[in-house]
């Protein structure tokens, strides 16, 4: 919308002109040549330029700016968990997403609401509302770099829920990089030591949990759309956190609101990233990529918390990482092999 004042009929030459008040913009002639230039060449031709890359090179840089996104929710979990309850952040998350998808699903209603199999969303959400009470107790209390690491544990779940519900047949070689998968994790977790702490059992349910959904949603992927699995979590893990949100609410400070409103918001910019990223790079490059938030959540940790990772640490994310790569790589040659056997038939 123009300033108020615009002279009428005047047209601006960029829709960025526009935005800004009569009485700011410079009155020289020269002066406004400069400044018009200077906003001809904001966010349009980058965003023109990322359009022109291969999507292969679209989806690599939109994965890793959204890793960085969910590193920054972790860390503005951690801040917001200072004081506030773990229910309460998740409420909040959940409205906030509620919120910015209130639009989508006004557009579509009541088709965005229908869904083929209730109870498996029902399940979902249950499942879903395990994950994220677990995952954000974790990187609440763990150093943001362990909760990170253990985290990943989630594509080991995912390889013995799919021989579990979709009966997949697994080789010796993914059952191998598995089993080392969680030796890494037992080395982090530390079982039985002094130095094992109850929310790193959080962690590894956490990620337990998160695997099972996303079994679960390869399920319902064959019937429902993308935006209806999103709805029916969103609204319905902030349903369920709506009684232990109000039994534990304490009143956030101006920040505190701040570091909800972006947990909310970065959350679900971060995982409309990953959507778009997946749609244009390939699955299996990608994910591996996808660990490179190890990397954010270690610098995170310690810009803020002055935390590293000690040996433990290092030692588990190290065989978790390298598992959980050579598992996604041994799928995609399997995949690639089944393809060209197809084609040659």
């Amino acid at each position: 919308m123009p300033a108020t004042g615009h002279s009428k009929g005047a047209k601006s030459a960029s829709p960025f002109v526009a935005t800004i008040h009569y009485r700011t913009f410079p009155k020289e002639p020269s002066q406004q040549l400069a400044a018009s230039r200077c906003l001809a060449q904001g966010p349009q031709p980058i965003f023109r330029k990322f359009l022109s890359l291969t999507d292969s090179s679209k989806g690599i840089i939109v994965l890793l700016v959204a890793a960085v996104g969910f590193s920054i929710m972790a860390a503005l979990i951690k801040l917001a968990g200072a004081r506030l309850h773990v229910t309460q952040i998740l409420f909040v998350r959940q409205v906030v997403m509620c919120l910015i998808l209130t639009p989508k699903i006004a557009a579509n209603f009541p088709q965005s609401l229908q869904s083929g199999r209730p109870g498996l969303q029902l399940i979902r959400v249950g499942v879903a509302l395990i994950a994220m009470l677990c995952g954000f107790s974790a990187v609440i209390h763990l150093p943001l770099a362990d909760a990170t690491a253990i985290g990943f544990a989630k594509s080991f779940f995912v390889t013995v829920f799919a021989i579990i519900i979709l009966h997949e047949t697994v080789g010796p070689r993914r059952w191998g990089a598995t089993i080392v998968g969680f030796i890494g994790v037992a080395i982090m977790v530390q079982p039985g030591a002094g130095g094992f702490s109850l929310y790193s059992l959080y962690a590894v349910i956490g990620a337990a949990a998160a695997g099972l959904v996303m079994v679960i949603i390869r399920v319902l992927t064959r019937t429902e759309q993308p935006a209806t699995i999103m709805i029916y979590q969103s609204f319905g893990v902030g349903l369920c956190m709506a009684i232990p949100a109000w039994h534990y609410w304490q009143t956030p400070t101006a920040t505190e609101w701040m570091l909800l409103a972006g947990i909310g918001a970065v959350s679900f910019v971060s995982q409309l990233g990953n959507v778009f990223a997946y749609k244009w790079g390939e699955a299996s490059m990608l994910a591996t990529l996808e660990y490179t938030r190890l990397l954010y959540a270690t610098a995170l940790g310690f810009l803020l918390f002055g935390t590293l990772p000690g040996p433990y640490t290092l030692a588990g994310a190290v065989l978790i990482v390298s598992a959980a790569i050579y598992t996604m790589h041994r799928e995609a040659t399997l995949k690639r092999q089944k393809s060209e056997q197809v084609q040659k038939k």
